[in-house]
């Protein structure tokens, strides 16, 4: 922050209101920059409304209101800023307005609409500062005077406050502080920290005053420019956060008197070495212009949602924007996967974070447990005070086994060993949950919510009414979910070969048949014979039949028999789950399918992905290619080429078009990766590291896709470009560039 402002400022009275609950996301635009975040409209405003509009720093939204009027109306719309990166840019011009022309004979004329240029150029800069110039040209004969207004207020609402999470109470809105050029906005928060954000602008304005009574703000500056013909006027501001130390040093008191919440101190033995440098992710070249521009996207999203911390030479990928603009296990670990010949350091991040910050205790209050992987990490008011338990909060079950599924997997792809050295400490501690983990009486790994207010579903399905039997009926915890028995299979059969590769084959053989042993109870418990498919839950008395998308995990992690393999995938292409835009989390026709519900009927790339590489791991390379290219065919025809987090569930043959849900995440980190990885499943490429091999399984482009070039495939210290040619329905793999002597064998 600048200096303390001088002994002569003033102040005008904050103007608490109301909260406005985020029900939204559309036609907004996306900014961001490190932890710095804009949401705005396509005026290039913020103002209160149900898209949770905002600049936004450390869950923490910083400015709420920065609407701009001329001559006391909103300007016209010409190109609003398409977002995406760390500077925008929005082009308005003028309604016709009706003001003085101090060059024109009638001292009341109308200056004609489209007379202006109006500049709105914006830039979010690492140090957390926004800063915006707004330039006005004038395109007339005459010279005019205009009126220019830029209306301003802070409520330092916490993110999950504008998520329409219900407080007791909140913090208190002090008097803005006016001084020369500049705004100090003051919120304390009930943890006693003084939120501070500070406005400048350069030129001063005309006028500081209190905004109009009707207005959504607190302050208004005024600039009264006079614009020469062809002349062009401009002001810049900018805002920035601070935040001053907590009145009680000694932990925060929440509003219902409950004892103070401290978080557990970081434990930074796992951090390790820097491991080996890592190889240059490849690049990808197709015949199809628009699943170029897919790609492309998909990568500077994930560019995009790349985020300092949370330690120091620390950085994740945010799982999304708005909503999950931090570190989320799951959401990482799964990105990091999908991305990992394309962004290898995205996983490497994301295992060494999370290594650093796994649960050593046991803590009920937030869902802790000796071992875990973390599933969210929260700085805002309401996770620092205790109102929710998200400030290190470990409610995830299958965040764990993930863990131990992307070490593998970067190990695969990437040969380095110093890696998995020097996480074999937090491999073990993991091993050690799977061990440990509450189990039902099938010996199946359960979930429960400990923690007050914690989520009480804590699958990737984590909304309160996802798991649901054929009837509808919602199952209650403990609950076992049928991809995590896969994922805790997966992750042994996975750990027993880096173990061999180690020398310890005794621990080997213990993962390998714990896993045999697993898959098999797995496929009688979790099996209903008379509908011929499998449950995707089990719980006390209950068991959750519905058809659902939880099959297609089953099928990545490899628990399914071979001999079972047919009628899973036979479901995930049944109209029922296969939208036609990729696979439904709960299938159509059943009771509590909704096209609209978060997890209830809606399409989500990432789940559809996944599927898509378990339909090919298991021989399905036609379907495979189909659920692919469904997907990116829905990227195809969405705006700006995004991934979004979820599509409704509305079929192919009842809607022409994909309709991105309302409350979707764009970008969001692992729909991006999935476009990734769905290039990756068609194309059947299987790494192996360990002996400088890379295998091609069945490489199948779909219809009206004829070739794919990869550059710079790194396996290992090695790499290669290959070339994929679709003639007459069969694909073909060609090396077209070799460095080092990995050898790639290709089936066919």
């Amino acid at each position: 922050m600048t200096s303390a402002p001088s002994p002569a400022y003033r102040t005008i009275p904050a103007r608490p209101r109301p909260v406005v609950r985020a029900t939204e996301l559309g036609a907004t635009s996306v900014l961001k920059e490190g932890g710095l975040i804009l949401l705005s409209d396509a005026f290039g405003d913020i103002h209160p409304d149900r898209r949770g509009l905002g600049l936004y720093l450390h869950d923490t939204r910083i400015l709420s209101t920065a609407s701009l009027r001329l001559d006391g109306g909103t300007p016209t719309l010409l190109r609003p800023d398409p977002g995406g990166s760390a500077t925008g840019i929005v082009q308005l011009t003028n309604p016709e307005l009706r003001h003085d022309a101090t060059r024109a004979l009638d001292d009341a004329v109308a200056l004609p609409r489209q007379s202006l240029g109006i500049r709105r150029s914006r830039l979010l800069r690492d140090d957390g500062l926004f800063r915006e110039r707004i330039a006005i040209t004038d395109y007339t004969m005459v010279t005019q005077e205009l009126a220019l207004e830029l209306l301003l207020d802070v409520d330092g609402a916490d993110i999950f406050e504008v998520r329409g999470y219900e407080r007791e109470g909140r913090g208190e809105l002090l008097p803005v502080i006016v001084d020369d050029a500049r705004l100090v906005f003051r919120y304390r928060g009930l943890d006693g920290r003084e939120l501070r954000v500070t406005v400048e602008m350069e030129p001063r304005p005309d006028e500081l005053l209190p905004a109009a009574a009707d207005e959504p703000a607190s302050v208004a500056a005024h600039w009264s420019p006079a614009l020469d013909p062809g002349g062009e006027w401009a002001v810049e501001w900018t805002a920035g956060a601070a935040w001053g130390a907590p009145a009680a040093r000694r932990g925060t008191r929440r509003p219902d008197g409950a004892a103070p919440v401290t978080s557990r101190p970081r434990d930074d033995a796992a951090t390790g070495s820097e491991g080996q440098a890592a190889p240059v992710g490849a690049t990808i070249e197709t015949d199809d212009e628009l699943l170029n521009l897919i790609l492309e996207r998909a990568r500077a999203d994930l560019q995009l949602l790349r985020t300092p911390g949370p330690g120091p030479d620390e950085q994740f990928v945010a799982a999304g924007v708005p909503w999950f603009a931090t570190l989320f296990g799951r959401d990482a670990l799964l990105t990091g996967y999908a991305a990992l010949p394309y962004e290898p350091d995205l996983a490497r991040d994301a295992l060494r974070v999370l290594a650093r910050l796994q649960a050593t205790s046991d803590d009920p209050a937030h869902d802790a447990e000796p071992g875990k992987i973390l599933h969210e990490l929260r700085v805002g008011e309401m996770a620092r005070t205790g109102e929710l338990p998200f400030r290190s909060y470990y409610g995830s079950v299958d965040a764990t086994p993930l863990w131990l599924i992307v070490l593998s997997e970067t190990a695969a792809w990437t040969g380095d060993t110093t890696l998995v050295d020097e996480l074999w400490p937090a491999a073990e501690r993991a091993l050690g949950w799977l061990d440990d983990a509450p189990r039902d009486d099938d010996g199946f790994i359960v979930y429960r919510t400990r923690a007050e207010q914690g989520l009480r579903n804590q699958g990737w399905k984590d909304s309160s009414d996802g798991i649901r039997n054929r009837h509808g009926d919602l199952l209650e915890p403990p609950i076992a979910l049928a991809e995590v028995q896969g994922y805790a299979a997966d992750a042994r059969r996975r750990m027993a070969m880096l173990a061999r590769s180690r020398g310890d084959d005794a621990l080997a053989a213990e993962l390998e048949e714990t896993a045999t042993t697993l898959a098999e109870r797995f496929d009688a418990r979790f099996w209903s014979p008379d509908l011929e498919r499998y449950a995707m839950a089990l719980a006390p008395g209950a068991v959750g039949d519905a058809l659902a998308s939880n099959v297609g995990h089953c099928l990545w992690a490899g628990i399914v028999p071979q001999a079972r393999a047919a009628q899973v995938a036979h479901d995930l292409l049944d109209p029922a789950l296969f939208s036609g835009w990729g696979i439904r989390t709960f299938g159509s026709g059943q009771p509590g399918y909704n096209p609209l519900g978060y997890h209830t009927g809606s399409v989500w790339p990432q789940d559809s992905a996944i599927a898509a590489a378990g339909l090919k791991r298991y021989g399905f390379h036609e379907e495979a290619s189909r659920v692919a290219w469904a997907v990116l065919d829905a990227a195809r025809r969405t705006p700006g080429f995004h991934l979004p987090e979820l599509f409704c569930g509305f079929s192919r043959t009842a809607i022409e078009a994909p309709v991105v849900h309302p409350v979707s995440c764009a970008p969001q980190a692992w729909a991006a990766a999935s476009a990734l990885l769905l290039v990756t499943t068609m194309l059947g490429l299987v790494p192996h590291a360990d002996r400088g091999e890379l295998e091609i399984v069945r490489p199948l482009l779909p219809s009206g896709l004829e070739k794919v070039v990869l550059r710079g495939l790194a396996v290992g210290g090695s790499s290669v470009d290959l070339l994929f040619h679709r003639w007459r329905g069969t694909t073909s793999a060609e090396v077209i560039g070799r460095t080092g002597d990995l050898r790639v064998t290709v089936h066919l």
